[in-house]
């Protein structure tokens, strides 16, 4: 069993930077891919980010691309989303997911573990 624990999250102001933190426990994330997904109010779930483990390979959103970094600390057993030049519309409640494998899923129905959610806020 997986159990993950986001971090990170914050008020900032339109261009400002974050960076997201998930860490895992009960295991390792190796073997795992580990997505962010984010949510705003009224709006469905939606897919930011996801990496293979061994860090080989990673799938931004194209709504991110070019501003979210996502990277992982083996050592740590932590996911990081780094979050550059931040927008208002970036404002929602950020989730990591992680499932079992190598696809690089950005269905969220496809991740049988989740986080709790940390909350960004962009103010213009």
């Amino acid at each position: 069993q997986v159990q993950l624990v986001e971090s990170g999250g914050g008020l900032v102001q339109a261009g400002d930077s974050l960076r997201l933190s998930c860490a895992a426990s009960g295991r390792t994330f190796s073997g795992y891919v580990t997505a962010w997904f984010r949510q705003a109010p009224g709006k469905e779930r939606e897919f930011v980010v996801v990496i293979r483990w061994n860090g080989a390979s990673r799938y931004y959103a194209d709504s991110v691309k070019g501003r979210f970094t996502i990277s992982r600390d083996i050592a740590k057993n932590t996911v990081y989303l780094q979050m550059n030049s931040l927008k208002p519309e970036d404002t929602a409640v950020y989730y990591c997911a992680s499932r079992p494998g190598v696809t690089l899923s950005d269905n969220a129905d496809e991740y049988p573990y989740w986080g709790q959610g940390t909350q960004v806020t962009v103010s213009s």
